[in-house]
């Protein structure tokens, strides 16, 4: 294993990424993120991974610290890399994505001067023709209140991939929920951050650029998502709003057989959520109704796959 991730007094953020058997877009990605102006240390880690990608990275990236896991952890394997963090900010990049130069440190600066706010999300160009992700209208035009020293749109949902949070607030909050394993599970972290008074933030200036990868199980991820969005419903929303909700998101769903397992395995859940039920404070709830308009038009929420 190479040296540990740099220390405050070195960088501000460090930059850390999850990765399973992607091995030659991982090498893209980090031959640009090791070679960015601003470069941070990064922390990667392996989710298991039976294409050699633990071996390339430790062949020819000997400056990244690298997490072998034994599983594959999903998003949880970014809880694991936090651990070992030792800078104020922390950075998610997915494997098919890239920083653009002065994007991390802008990021880190925003969350430098504002004491109150958990995460700083870019603008997503997606490549190869560079338009914005279906996402961005959503975030750039959010109509959540916030606080007149908030430095860009007040968000209460992020896109890991996209977002600098800082250590202190992710740590607080408990990281990414086991449970979620992987697809939408930053829902529920922002509700908790959202929950415990933190602020979070979308700053075009933060340009992340996305490449998407081809290497990925559609059906498999519309089943996770649907899931992990009716688990987080029903976690943290009142039982009205949940219940709204839970019959848009199942109306926007193609009715086959991913669908029908989603459904199923959150309700195979539901001893779980009950138990882990903490519905969100008024205020977050009020600018989550508000929320649900532009997400009912939104295209990036469609569950088509």
């Amino acid at each position: 294993m190479s040296t540990p991730a740099a220390g405050p007094g070195d960088a501000p953020v460090t930059v850390v990424m999850i990765t399973h058997n992607r091995a030659d877009e991982l090498r893209r990605t980090l031959t640009a993120m090791t070679a960015l102006p601003d470069a941070a240390p990064i922390i990667l880690v392996d989710n298991a991974s039976t294409d050699g990608t633990a071996d390339m990275v430790e062949r020819e990236f000997g400056q990244v610290e690298l997490i072998r896991g034994d599983r594959n952890l999903g998003a949880v394997g970014r809880n694991v890399a936090v651990d070992r963090v030792r800078t104020r900010h922390v950075a998610f990049c997915d494997d098919d994505t890239r920083w653009q130069s002065g994007a991390l440190t802008r990021a880190a600066a925003l969350l430098d001067a504002h004491p109150g706010l958990a995460s700083v999300t870019g603008r997503c160009l997606v490549e190869p023709g560079l338009a914005e992700d279906p996402i961005t209208p959503e975030m750039r035009y959010s109509p959540v209140p916030g606080p007149a020293w908030l430095p860009g749109p007040a968000l209460l949902g992020v896109m890991a991939g996209l977002t600098t949070f800082r250590v202190s607030a992710f740590r607080g909050v408990g990281g990414f929920c086991e449970k979620m394993w992987l697809g939408g599970e930053e829902e529920l972290l922002a509700l908790d951050l959202a929950a415990a008074g933190w602020w979070m933030c979308w700053a075009p200036d933060v340009v992340v650029h996305h490449a998407p990868s081809t290497a990925r199980d559609p059906r498999g991820r519309r089943r996770l998502g649907i899931r992990n969005t009716l688990w987080t419903l029903w976690l943290r929303r009142p039982v009205r709003s949940a219940a709204r909700r839970s019959v848009e998101v199942l109306r926007g769903a193609p009715a086959d057989a991913a669908t029908a397992r989603a459904v199923l395995s959150a309700l195979a859940g539901a001893v779980w959520v009950l138990r882990g039920r903490r519905v969100v404070p008024p205020h977050v709830e009020a600018g989550l109704v508000l929320l649900e308009e532009p997400q009912r038009r939104s295209t990036a929420r469609r569950y088509v796959g």
